[in-house]
């Protein structure tokens, strides 16, 4: 099972989180924090690897839901540069003056049906499966992003309700914190699946524990992601900003499911 790495700078509290900072070597403070929505964790990894190998600069990495990065961002959190899954939320960023300008668009993302291995459910990408067998009493656990404020648990809401089984799934809805949460929820064994990103099943974490079906775009609004330089951007960041809309990168992207816009 994987775990995502993440902050919750609420729950530390600014004492704390300064005393840690104050703890760490100079060298590393200088690495600036990418806040990143939670379905970019093993794209955006693996372009930050590569981005230290070409340039020789680190990032800090933390993965969340994009709804509560944005919330942190309002309350001060030290980001650079944020990545959302929904650009509403850079959107929101920008009108409020907490960034360089409204950013770009990265990516639009994907949702998929998953079913851990030994599941009943039968993926197709039109849901029938689920339907079937929900009607048979056999969901008893179905992991969704919470779609308050994770943008691939509103997509997911979405598909659900386009195919009418949103009402039926209530009592068997699980809900993760963000996108990656609910993956680490549907692939465990009591869960019949979930729907998830794609960017995560394609991933060696979850494409060895399951099956999956990609979802029709039909079925929700697009998953529109954009990225954007905080205020407090550094040059570090700003560079990574730029290295994230190169060739290499946005192949990166493309490998891990998301439709990359023409630059």
């Amino acid at each position: 099972m994987f775990v995502t790495p993440r902050l919750t700078f609420r729950a530390l509290g600014w004492v704390a989180v300064a005393l840690t900072i104050l703890s760490v070597p100079l060298a590393a403070q200088r690495s600036p924090i990418i806040a990143a929505a939670s379905d970019l964790q093993f794209a955006l990894e693996s372009v930050a690897r590569q981005f230290t190998a070409d340039t020789g600069e680190r990032v800090e990495l933390v993965f969340g839901s994009s709804g509560t990065l944005t919330r942190q961002v309002m309350e001060g959190a030290p980001f650079e540069l944020f990545l959302s899954a929904d650009e509403s939320y850079v959107e929101k960023l920008a009108a409020g003056g907490l960034t360089r300008d409204s950013g770009a668009l990265y990516g639009v993302g994907r949702i998929v049906l998953f079913a851990p291995r030994g599941s009943p459910l039968a993926v197709d990408d039109q849901l029938a499966g689920l339907g079937r067998l929900l009607s048979n009493g056999g969901v008893k656990r179905f992991a969704i992003a919470n779609p308050e404020h994770a943008p691939y648990g509103r997509a997911a809401e979405a598909a659900l309700r386009a195919k009418n089984l949103w009402q039926p799934l209530q009592s068997a809805l699980v809900l993760g914190e963000n996108i990656s949460q609910a993956a680490q929820f549907a692939a465990t064994g009591d869960a019949a699946g979930g729907i998830l990103a794609y960017s995560l099943v394609l991933a060696p974490a979850l494409r060895e524990r399951g099956t999956f079906a990609l979802l029709p775009e039909s079925l929700h609004p697009p998953l529109r992601q954009r990225m954007v330089l905080l205020k407090r951007a550094g040059a570090t960041a700003a560079r990574f900003y730029q290295y994230l809309r190169q060739p290499a990168a946005r192949e990166t992207l493309r490998q891990f499911g998301f439709a990359v816009p023409a630059q």
